[in-house]
């Protein structure tokens, strides 16, 4: 499997290929005609192993089959394109070999206690153990904490919700990401709420406290 990264607005312009080396759970790295980078909120490029956003630079260059803008909606458009910029609003952090790691879109990233938490790394983690079909991470406000992650779960046919199965998860996701990493908060629920095309609404579990 050779996984990649891409939007709507755009081809595939991260992706892991046949001659590089397999770095499984990466994206890979910049397709050639794209000049990538991942910045901070000031615009610096970030070091290696920090979450940043990911950008394009198309001052010099647009990269070909790249939009050129939002359908009638010219402040959306100048709102993520500007000074030469393309935001895509995904974070991600870069290794040493500079090969990109997705960690998630910027909406969604959970900041607790300090750390910057996305979602896509505690679902993945989720879904490795037999017990969770599906999983959609959110975070929901603490007063010590900031905010706390919390995880929707749909069960695999076979298991039942329980307190043991929650701290069974719990300990999961310590052990395959970080312990400041795991869902606090865990609800089992029949399913989840998502898009005409399959994608989970976390918008739609945050602002209904699920």
């Amino acid at each position: 499997m050779y996984e990649g990264y891409g939007q709507t607005e755009m081809t595939l312009s991260v992706a892991a290929y046949d001659f590089s080396e397999p770095r499984p759970g990466s994206m890979g790295k910049p397709a050639p005609g794209y000049d990538m980078a991942i910045l901070d909120e000031s615009g610096n490029v970030c070091r290696p192993g920090v979450v940043g956003e990911i950008c394009i630079h198309t001052d010099k260059q647009k990269p070909l089959g790249m939009f050129n803008g939002y359908y009638r909606d010219d402040e959306l458009t100048k709102s993520v394109w500007h000074d030469g910029v393309y935001h895509t609003g995904d974070t991600a952090w870069r290794d040493e070999d500079g090969y990109y790691w997705y960690v998630g879109r910027m909406d969604d990233l959970i900041k607790s206690s300090g750390y910057r938490i996305g979602p896509f790394e505690v679902e993945s983690a989720l879904l490795e153990h037999p017990a969770v079909l599906e999983a959609a991470i959110t975070g929901v406000p603490d007063p010590d904490r900031g905010a706390i992650v919390k995880a929707t779960v749909v069960l695999s046919n076979g298991y039942e919700a329980s307190d043991a199965l929650k701290k069974e998860l719990q300990e999961h996701v310590k052990k395959t990401t970080a312990p400041y990493k795991y869902p606090r908060v865990i609800e089992f629920v029949e399913k989840l709420p998502k898009t005409i095309s399959g994608k989970i609404r976390r918008v739609e579990l945050r602002e209904s406290g699920k």
